[in-house]
């Protein structure tokens, strides 16, 4: 089957070498991907036994794992899968189960998920999903019969894959993904990467969020290789499960990336036998000064690439050697379309600041029921991204902010990465987040929460006076808080929105 052929998730799992690997786990034989299909076919049976179409939502609230890996793979190929942070409360999971329409909800673990309770309020049918811990990784059963529904026959244009936005500053809206939208992005990050079936990611990455999902999984298993599914992401764990899963390369945010560099030292072992192909990162901007400590532990190129829900991942992405990386940028287009748009909707040459927009076979064709959102998100049949950044005269596409991040200080525009960029070149500083704080005259002030280095110190007057060396003076943060950690979302990303409230600071 060729590349172009293929279009759908059933469509990669089909072809490869049947008796491939396809999914392992610590401690457990490994799936084939033979085995893997026959799991896709039973638990479609199953579906359809309860009346489940392919156009509908079935929610997964299931934790990381091996099973989730192919619970995914399997309910995608049936309907339109919608993974749950397992961790939600129960008005969360109340709005995302009204929000989905969810027709039943898959739910492995114990029986004090709040999920449980909200779906018998709302009459979801609940299937519990038990591992089968005597077969190979990623064996599971459901508590409604399997039956053999044969293979999976999806369309290219049918949804596998439903997410919500983050909501950070806005009601999340619903990003539905095609079949089409996210084979493609799984074909051009295989590409990026050139995986091959002799490949095998140690996955960390949630498996709710769409970095795990086609990042890791997908891409993975287009390519005829394999993934190795821990419980979630562990740091005291991760160079034990590096090593038993043989792996070649990981994908991870930038600061699971910082988190695991301070383990790095006390398992010399581990680098010295396990040698990686390359480390990706991607979903958040990775400090140069962290990449270049990740190649100088790991030994191998850092590949840092640039994702979003909406393009079914990734959108750019620097190459792997030879071609050049450049460190503070996120590559070259790596699948859709990448060019910069200003505020009337005019493409700009390279070198013109503006935002970001995208095209392509992976791109989602509208958010669900919300035909303002889709208006103010797609011009000239371009997706804009709401990030800001610029291209070089090579393609190599730089972020400067989010546009909603973006600090307006009287007038004076502040990209935070910068900010956060100089104060990582200061010895001390192990993380940083610069963000927007209230001020009654100039409406928005520079603030930034630091974490130290274990054992350095540092003032707040002595990282302004760093600062002040190479900011500009309306750049300088005029209020510098030092945090034993910076908050973060579910999956790892800083959060510069709202951060101010949630210190109670301002100016």
């Amino acid at each position: 089957m060729s590349a172009n052929t293929i279009k759908t998730i059933a469509d990669l799992l089909r072809a490869g070498d049947s008796e491939a690997p396809a999914i392992g786990a610590p401690e457990r034989a490994t799936l084939s991907r033979a085995e893997l299909l026959r799991l896709v076919e039973r638990t479609g049976g199953a579906l359809r036994a309860l009346g489940i179409k392919q156009s509908d939502a079935v929610a997964m609230v299931m934790p990381n794992g091996p099973e989730m890996a192919a619970a995914f793979v399997a309910v995608a190929s049936w309907a339109a899968a919608a993974p749950l942070n397992a961790a939600y409360r129960a008005d969360e999971f109340d709005f995302y189960l009204g929000d989905l329409d969810a027709k039943a909800l898959i739910i492995q673990g114990g029986p004090d998920s709040p999920a449980r309770a909200i779906a018998a309020q709302r009459k979801i049918p609940v299937i519990e999903l038990r591992p089968d811990e005597s077969g190979p990784a990623g064996s599971f059963a459901l508590s409604v019969p399997f039956a053999d529904a044969g293979p999976a026959q999806p369309g290219a244009d049918d949804v596998a894959l439903v997410l919500h936005t983050s909501g950070t500053t806005s009601r999340p809206k619903i990003v539905p993904l095609r079949h089409r939208n996210l084979a493609a992005s799984a074909r051009n990050i295989a590409a990026t990467l050139a995986l091959t079936p002799q490949d095998r990611c140690l996955v960390i990455m949630p498996l709710f969020h769409i970095h795990g999902l086609v990042g890791a999984l997908l891409s993975s298993l287009s390519a005829g290789a394999s993934v190795h599914c821990p419980p979630g992401f562990n740091a005291l764990k991760f160079f034990g499960w590096l090593d038993q899963a043989e792996a070649t390369w990981y994908t991870a945010v930038p600061t699971m990336h910082q988190t695991i560099l301070s383990r790095a030292d006390r398992n010399a072992d581990v680098l010295a036998r396990r040698r990686l192909r390359f480390i990706r990162s991607s979903s958040a901007s990775l400090p140069p000064q962290v990449m270049k400590q990740l190649e100088d532990t790991f030994g191998c190129p850092v590949i840092e690439s640039y994702g979003m829900t909406e393009a079914s991942h990734q959108m750019a992405s620097n190459p792997l050697p030879p071609r050049p990386r450049k460190p503070g940028t996120v590559g070259i287009a790596a699948g859709p379309e990448v060019a910069i748009m200003d505020l009337g909707g005019n493409l700009l040459p390279r070198g013109g600041i503006g935002e970001i927009v995208i095209r392509g076979e992976n791109v989602t064709a509208g958010y669900a029921n919300n035909p303002k959102a889709n208006a103010d998100a797609f011009t000239n049949g371009w997706f804009r991204t709401g990030d800001q950044g610029v291209l070089d005269v090579d393609g190599y596409l730089s972020l400067t902010g989010r546009l909603k991040e973006i600090i307006n200080r009287g007038g004076e525009k502040i990209a935070p990465r910068e900010v956060d960029d100089v104060l990582m070149d200061h010895p001390a500083v192990a993380q940083v987040v610069t963000f927007a704080m209230p001020h009654d005259k100039l409406g928005e002030e520079v603030a930034a929460a630091v974490v130290l280095r274990e054992g350095q110190a540092a003032t707040e007057q002595e990282l302004r006076a760093f600062a002040a060396e190479r900011l500009a003076d309306f750049k300088v943060p005029r209020k510098i808080v030092f945090l034993p950690e910076i908050p973060k979302g579910a999956t790892g990303k800083l959060q510069r929105i709202g951060l101010a409230q949630r210190l109670g600071l301002s100016a």
